[in-house]
């Protein structure tokens, strides 16, 4: 009740405040004609953008520049995910995989400090970058920069919105299915249903894969002797996954309307219970007198795994749309979104099954915003939004932990004189635990004729997780504790952006430099002696044989500069060619303990899971024939060394994949039958497993798929 009545007298003093709020990425503005100009010109070159500043713009026009990947071009290479649509399509973003999992760099910095949205609404829960569709995707924009003023917490490098494609005919049904190596198969299936006044929109989406090795060894270090042991652990667990989704939409009048959506998540791994590794245990030899000392090794057999992850999803969530006329759009938004991770411990000699909670969050967030067009040269952005985020975890210890966060926020786009524009926009957050805080950003625009110039400055702002906040952590194995830090102070940065870009009608080229600095970023701090032997808990801890004894504080800092070019030649006969290279230099600054001296030192490395050099290829040909299209495709994505603090490099790495999509238009279907060869030239990382992987693609295949649409 007390949340409600909080939620109430928010949402009531946000409309006094801002006097609405229009949801930017359902807000359908008149867009110019475009039945003169080649679809093509107008999808490929300058396609409709909004995540930059939260309002619609033709990509010419946008006041920030947005990084667009098209349908045609999922379509075209035949993506059955988020992940992989932008390591190929993108020179942003790299994948590395390790024990727990996939994971995503974006511009040289983890996936934490990225915001992922679908349709404007945030995404949340571990495995975020699985949930979303690719069939039914319009495009997906990518803003590279801070971008806390307009979407909160955590968006320190930037900001992924998937816009999906919403039918307007009466019944549109489609399937997708991709069928590749090692029992990876990729299914979408989508239903509107579309009338005057009501439209409904159902998804369902299926991913699985087996477990698969490159190299059935692991490495055990002999004095600096490399000695390899079979292993059963696979280099990619196998896994299966189902999301259903569903949006409900009443259209009262032309001012009116509101819409009701839900969605649920399920995600099992299928590792082998049959799996095991070897354990080394090293034993000092009694030699003659004299002789150098010697060391037996004995290895033991283990079981590899005990349980398998279930991850589950939840969401729902409702809005309400008005727009007394064309100078105001008003949108309210609610929406919750319900994860849970569970270890599925699995029937053993020694025990029955039985299941342990890992994670479970609770995120909800209720916004209110509008878009007021003050004047030809004004348009103006405000709203509120609350947070609530909640945790609880049983491996972790915290029984239940929640914080809230309120945000004002105001974004004004002004256009100056001909040709120069600006933003300025600032966010005031008010957090239970952290206080209040401002993030601002500024933009200056200049374009005339194909020339386009763009200079922006944000700053960037991050709460501590309700996990780095509570969190315990015990590793038996090596002895090491991990104490909670209640203390913990939010992550800040300053990122400062430039940009130029020319185009026409046949091609466009960018360039685009930045330099982003983050302070106070988290990581594990080791208590010194002095400290340990200060506190009785620590002590005692360490009494029990803890040999490690830690906890999460704000002791790094890093700066990355960078500089990327793209370009795309759209040419006669149906060629298109462009690609796209990125680089980035990292340093990362970081306090470690000397266990000798017991005196903290700042050491330097490059970022975590950076990588310096990216470049991508993409070329493709089209070809109509009646009622027969053909588009073939070539697509090459080329990386550098990746470092890792705990590895060090892995080698660079180049995947090259040719497809081919055959649509054939029949009397009330369309069927697009595809084929192709992913990783043709059979790139593998053969290192021994849990190495710093390069690619986890276990080798050439074969792409069959098939797409129909009703």
């Amino acid at each position: 009740m007390k949340h409600a009545i909080n939620t109430i007298c928010f949402t009531a003093v946000s409309l006094l405040l801002c006097e609405g709020t229009a949801f930017a990425q359902t807000v359908s503005p008149q867009l110019p004609s475009t039945d003169s100009v080649p679809a093509a010109h107008i999808h490929d070159l300058n396609p409709v953008v909004i995540t930059g500043t939260g309002t619609y713009h033709r990509s010419d026009d946008s006041p920030v520049a947005v990084k667009v990947i098209t349908a045609k071009e999922l379509k075209d290479l035949q993506v059955a995910s988020l992940q992989e649509a932008l390591s190929r399509l993108t020179t942003s973003v790299t994948t590395h995989t390790n024990g727990m999992g996939t994971f995503v760099n974006f511009n040289g910095v983890s996936d934490d400090y990225i915001v992922i949205l679908e349709n404007g609404k945030r995404v949340s829960g571990d495995d975020r970058w699985n949930r979303l569709s690719m069939d039914n995707v319009k495009r997906i924009e990518i803003f590279s920069g801070a971008a806390s003023a307009l979407y909160g917490s955590d968006a320190l490098a930037g900001v992924i919105n998937i816009i999906t494609d919403d039918s307007h005919s009466p019944v549109t049904a489609s399937s997708s299915t991709r069928f590749l190596s090692h029992g990876r198969l990729d299914q979408d299936i989508n239903v509107d249903v579309n009338t005057e006044k009501f439209s409904s929109r159902t998804s369902y989406t299926h991913h699985q894969a087996d477990n698969w090795q490159v190299n059935h060894y692991q490495a055990f270090d002999e004095d600096g002797t490399e000695v390899l042991k079979l292993t059963g652990r696979p280099m990619s667990p196998g896994f299966h996954s189902n999301n259903i989704s569903e949006k409900l939409e009443w259209r009262f009048d032309d001012r009116w309307s509101v819409y009701l959506r839900g969605s649920y998540y399920d995600y099992v791994t299928d590792r082998p219970q049959s799996a095991t590794y070897f354990t080394q245990k090293k034993t000092k030899v009694t030699v003659p007198e004299g002789s150098p000392e010697g060391y037996s090794y004995a290895y033991t057999a283990k079981q590899a795994y005990t349980y398998d992850l279930h991850h589950r999803s939840y969401t729902y969530g409702g809005g309400a749309r008005f727009t007394p006329n064309s100078h105001i759009h008003i949108y309210l938004d609610v929406y919750s979104d319900n994860f849970s991770s569970d270890y599925d411990y699995w029937q053993t000699a020694e025990e029955e099954a039985y299941d342990e909670t890992r994670k479970r969050t609770h995120y909800v967030n209720e916004t209110l915003r509008g878009i007021f067009r003050l004047a030809d040269w004004n348009k103006l952005t405000a709203g509120a939004e609350f947070v609530q985020e909640s945790l609880n975890s049983e491996s972790d210890g915290i029984d239940f932990e929640k914080t809230n966060t309120y945000n004002l926020f105001a974004q004004d786009e002004l256009k100056i004189v001909k040709g120069l524009e600006a933003v300025v926009g600032v966010r005031y957050t008010q957090n239970d635990h952290f206080g209040a805080a401002f993030t601002p950003n500024a933009g200056l625009f200049y374009h005339i004729g194909g020339f386009r110039l763009r200079a922006s400055y944000a700053g960037g702002y991050r709460t501590p997780t309700l996990s780095q906040l509570y969190a315990t952590d015990q590793a038996k194995t090596t002895a090491r504790y991990t104490l909670y830090n209640t203390e913990l102070k939010p992550e800040k940065n300053h990122f400062f952006n430039v940009n130029a870009e020319y185009s026409n009608k046949w091609m466009s080229v960018s360039v685009t430099g930045f330099i982003n600095k983050i302070r106070d970023m988290i990581n594990y701090r080791t208590m010194t002696q002095e400290e340990i032997a200060a506190d009785a808990t620590l002590l005692a801890l360490q009494d029990e044989g803890w040999k490690t004894i830690r906890q999460r504080d704000n002791i790094d800092r890093a700066t990355l500069r960078g500089v990327s070019a793209s370009l795309k030649f759209i040419l006669p006969y149906g060629f298109t060619i462009g690609g796209g290279y990125t680089f980035t230099d990292s340093k990362a600054e970081t306090q470690s303990l000397d266990t000798k001296t017991q005196q903290y030192v700042t050491t330097e490395s490059p970022v975590d899971k950076s990588v310096r050099h990216v470049g991508t290829v993409l070329a493709s040909w089209d070809k109509t024939w009646k009622n027969y299209h053909l588009n073939i495709s070539i697509n090459g994505h080329i990386q550098g060394e990746r470092y890792s603090s705990t590895y060090g490099y892995a080698d660079g790495i180049s995947q090259w994949d040719i497809t081919t999509r055959h649509t054939v238009k029949l009397r009330h279907f369309t069927l697009e039958p595809g084929l192709g060869v992913e990783n043709v030239f059979n790139q593998r990382d053969t290192s021994p497993w849990n190495s710093n992987f390069s690619t986890i693609n276990p080798g050439r295949s074969i792409i069959a798929s098939m797409r129909m649409v009703y």
